[in-house]
């Protein structure tokens, strides 16, 4: 699997793509923080989400067991699948049931978790992500890049290209609002064709056995009023224990993705259409492993806002696709080495600790806190790299001896101003390759401290 660092550097290659993405990220942060702020309180917020959560965790089969039961009382028929291909299939067999190929869906990164596209396609059916960007980024063959904004990576002349090879728009064309459009018009045609309508699902409500899902573009209302067959799909851990409960997220939810006060569309389903049908998926794949972690197991409170994303300087210099898991960024880096199934050792490594992403999270995840304790466990199980556990043990025995770390620190200094710039800058430099080595100082701080220390007194 290729690592991070060299995805990561080919996204780099394309400096002015790397300083756009970085700054549009940031500006949904800066928005982000506008809407905190404009909440007195937010902080409150914040905590009262994240017990809600502990406390649906803590006591997840009672309410999950609760959930199906008033959801079957609905009139829903509620399915369990314990991994990806239990799901795949459950999915395979809902639709041939129904006897149509006809399938519409809205955004749902289980599905995406899970594989179900590529499933399906060969099996012969093809799914239509309706969500704008998913649809964008269906029609190139690629993975979303962030879990809110999934296209976020392609500038506008690359969508017009795209639009103009698969939806016949005019060449050349990069209008937001004519390409837009032109998605509107194709995806209508798809919508009043389809006898199915998937959905992910954002909260699922155990008190009423209701699901909620949360849009901007209306889309999965569209797909589940027009089609007469309904399914949600939802990992375990979407679970919140009461009505009332749903308050706390929606008000956090948007403001922390988008910097929006409230999703445009916040829709519940209950039961299903007269005359239609309505299916619950409830996936586990792995979460309960996970919850079985104590250190790690607030990672399954994630609402899937992309805050920490939007505030990561790895991640917004690196772009989503060098993370080489289906949930990139900060939140990705500790969910993939237990839920991937590579393990994706690299990830937790790919950070700076800064702690800006806890501290943006809306149910209080201890995200830098994970990352650094993956990377102690990582290490331990050797699965890390060869080189990167070497330099370490290398380093460790350096920074535990005083002489040696004088001695290092000294030979540093001497190479920076003495070796030739071909050496100083060899394949072994991977720090070089997009910086400079700053000039150093004649001596170490030990030793101008050592010989200024009394000054003063």
């Amino acid at each position: 699997m290729t690592s991070h660092a060299i995805k990561a550097a080919k996204f780099l290659g394309n400096e002015a793509r790397a300083d756009w993405h970085d700054e549009t990220l940031w500006i949904v942060r800066q928005k982000r923080d506008r809407m905190a702020a404009s909440v007195p309180e937010w902080e409150s917020l914040r905590e009262q989400a994240s017990q809600i959560k502990e406390e649906a965790l803590a006591n997840l089969d009672v309410y999950l067991e609760q959930f199906e039961s008033e959801a079957v009382k609905n009139g829903a028929t509620v399915l369990w699948a314990a991994d990806a291909d239990e799901f795949n299939r459950i999915i395979l067999n809902i639709i041939q049931k129904h006897k149509t190929k006809n399938v519409v869906k809205s955004k749902s990164m289980l599905t995406e978790e899970c594989g179900l596209n590529h499933f399906l396609l060969e099996k012969g059916i093809e799914v239509v992500d309706t969500d704008l960007g998913e649809r964008i980024i269906q029609f190139r063959h690629e993975a979303p890049s962030h879990i809110v904004l999934p296209a976020i990576h392609l500038k506008k002349e690359e969508i017009g290209e795209t639009f103009h090879e698969k939806l016949g728009t005019e060449k050349g064309a990069s209008d937001p609002t004519y390409l837009t459009r032109a998605a509107r018009k194709h995806l209508r045609e798809k919508f009043l064709a389809a006898e199915i309508a998937m959905t992910g699902v954002n909260f699922a409500v155990a008190e009423t056995g209701s699901v909620v899902v949360c849009t901007n573009e209306g889309n999965a209302d569209m797909g589940v009023q027009a089609a007469p067959v309904q399914i949600h799909c939802m990992g375990i851990e979407k679970i919140v224990p009461r009505q009332e409960d749903l308050g706390v997220f929606t008000r956090l939810l948007a403001r922390n993705a988008t910097g929006q006060p409230v999703t445009t569309y916040t829709s519940h389903y209950m039961r299903p259409k007269p005359g239609g049908a309505m299916y619950i998926v409830i996936v586990d794949n792995g979460r309960s492993k996970h919850l079985g972690k104590p250190k790690y197991a607030a990672a399954l409170k994630c609402i899937r806002c992309g805050g920490c994303m939007n505030t990561c300087p790895v991640f917004r210099r690196s772009g989503g696709h060098s993370y080489g898991y289906v949930i990139p960024g900060p939140i990705g880096s500790i969910l993939a080495p237990e839920r991937s199934k590579s393990g994706c050792p690299d990830l937790p490594f790919a950070s700076t600790l800064c702690g800006s992403c806890s501290n943006v999270c809306p149910v209080k995840i201890d995200i830098h806190e994970q990352l650094y304790c993956w990377r102690q466990d990582l290490t331990e199980q050797g699965k890390t790299a060869l080189s990167k556990r070497l330099v370490m043990q290398a380093a460790g025995v350096v920074l535990a001896s005083n002489g040696l770390y004088n001695f290092a620190g000294a030979a540093g200094r001497w190479a920076v101003g003495h070796l030739p710039r071909n050496l100083l800058y060899m394949p072994l430099n991977v720090w070089g390759k997009g910086r400079e080595l700053p000039i150093p100082p004649k001596e170490s701080f030990k030793k101008w401290y050592g010989k200024n220390k009394n000054h003063g007194k």
